[in-house]
């Protein structure tokens, strides 16, 4: 099918005149403002050199334009002009395009394209030049010490400190374009002896299956068509900013997924216990990272069964031991503990989402008006008693804890599914509620990966990576969920 395409393209016409006609009835030139063609002689042959605006970088081009000018070699065979015309090209980025539609593709993408009269080639010159921010530490992965820069909008930059990190031969980065109007450039990432063939194979047939017009939402669009996740909450990849985390899953062996405009990347396979590791934990010594590492599962569980917990013992005081009589309401209310438990998570995400839109210089203003409207005078009219406030605020800060933010909403749904349960069959609800979010997780695969691996199924030896933030000459062996070629980043001792 893609030689039977190859074959209705337009080939490129040898009259220059033919392609300005072509480029002002296709792509609009002479209409669109940024789209431009430069036109010149070179040994006595017409020469066009169309671009973009905005997307080239005006230096290179100029000195392209000068070295095609002052060329004054007279002694050029017709014949090999097109050849002299190539090696004016001081540049080290110089490709031949035979089709209409592969120079179109080329000009908006923001490189430039030269074409010469009497030849129906194209020389593709690599001189785009994205605007967009420097390189720094993402807000949501930041560390007290490590790398202070991250990824960003633009791929070339993202592949490239990803190649700073790892400087081996076998690195590949495969890029193509999708989105039949957007033409978004993807790179598939990974290392040729270490990734699994299969899992390559996987990624890159879905991503060439994608049919869309466009990926405004970049990354995001290309995970709902990698691992149609349809309405299921939970995350099944990972996403990541840092190039610190990108390399080091590139080590063990898993398939990266770069998408241009967007500063995530996307990481896969990600099973459950990927979502809750954080960078923090490897910048600190063992034993710290593995307090960090608990700390964190503790706030996770925390954001999933605190509340369902406390309702509980609300609606069945006599579960609780006699020293833990004070646990639940001192006070009566009239209006029932479960929908002051949603009403303070819906206030909780109204907060959330207000912050997100709230102009900085306000957002202290708005946190002060929240902590006092919300907080103490929603107790003193008796909209809350102050263990709801309490627990909830203990639930979010458990959420806000989890490092990915996928993982986080998904556990807040699954919470007040929980509570919904235990308010209407108490401890049946909850044993309910419990066993179908076990075989929720368990009978997820997210591209053929168990979800919850390695407890299920059940692997000693990588479940204690898990626990344990192990330090790294212990690390010898890659994670097996990845099927490495290469199964250990270390020489074994002899």
């Amino acid at each position: 099918m893609a030689s039977e395409d190859k074959q209705n393209m337009k080939p490129i016409p040898t009259n220059v005149v033919e392609v300005d006609t072509f480029m002002e009835k296709r792509v609009g030139l002479g209409v669109s403002f940024d789209l431009g063609v430069r036109k010149i002689k070179v040994l006595r042959k017409e020469v066009h050199l169309y671009y973009v605006n905005g997307l080239t970088d005006t230096e290179f081009i100029i000195e392209l334009l000068n070295s095609m000018v002052h060329s004054q070699n007279t002694e050029i065979k017709t014949t090999k002009v097109f050849d002299f015309m190539k090696n004016l090209l001081v540049h080290q980025s110089v490709e031949e395009i035979r089709t209409m539609d592969e120079l179109v593709d080329q000009v908006l993408s923001g490189l430039i394209v030269i074409v010469m009269d009497g030849y129906d080639i194209g020389l593709v010159v690599d001189v785009r030049s994205y605007p967009g921010r420097q390189p720094e530490e993402p807000d949501t992965e930041k560390v007290v010490r490590g790398s202070r820069d991250g990824f960003v909008e633009n791929i070339i930059v993202n592949t490239a400190i990803t190649r700073r990190r790892i400087r081996d031969e076998r690195l590949r980065f495969e890029i193509m374009k999708v989105g039949e109007r957007s033409k978004t450039d993807i790179a598939i990432g990974y290392i040729k002896d270490i990734a699994d063939p299969g899992l390559i194979e996987i990624v890159r047939t879905k991503l060439e299956d994608i049919k869309i017009d466009g990926l405004t939402m970049a990354d995001k669009t290309v995970e709902e068509f990698i691992v149609k996740q349809g309405y299921n909450p939970y995350p099944l990849v990972r996403y990541t900013e840092r190039a610190d985390v990108a390399a080091t899953h590139l080590l063990e062996g898993h398939v990266l997924v770069y998408v241009d405009t967007s500063p995530s990347v996307i990481i896969t396979p990600a099973p459950l216990f990927h979502h809750m590791q954080h960078a923090e934990e490897y910048r600190q010594s063992p034993a710290v990272g593995t307090m960090v590492r608990w700390t964190r599962f503790l706030g996770i569980a925390a954001s999933l069964f605190l509340l369902p917990l406390w309702l509980l013992f609300c609606l069945e005081p006599d579960f609780l031991p006699d020293k833990l009589e004070f646990i639940g309401p001192n006070e009566k209310t009239h209006i029932p503990i479960v929908v002051q438990i949603f009403i303070s998570d819906i206030g909780i995400e109204f907060l959330r989402m207000a912050a997100i839109h709230t102009p900085t210089p306000l957002s202290t203003a708005m946190g002060l008006i929240a902590a006092v409207l919300i907080g103490q005078i929603a107790i003193d009219v008796g909209l809350f008693v102050p263990e709801v406030v309490l627990y909830a605020s203990v639930a979010t800060i458990g959420t806000f804890v989890t490092p990915s933010l996928e993982l986080g909403v998904a556990n807040k749904l699954s919470r007040l599914a929980l509570i919904v349960l235990v308010a209407l069959f108490k401890l049946p609800g909850l044993i309910i509620g419990i066993t179908l979010y076990i075989i929720l997780l368990t009978s997820i695969k997210a591209l053929n990966t168990p979800y919850l691996w390695p407890l299920i199924p059940f692997q000693p030896r990588a479940l204690s990576h898990i626990i344990l933030r192990r330090p790294f000459p212990g690390s010898r062996e890659r994670p097996s969920i990845v099927h490495p070629q290469d199964k250990y980043r270390q020489p074994r001792k002899s």
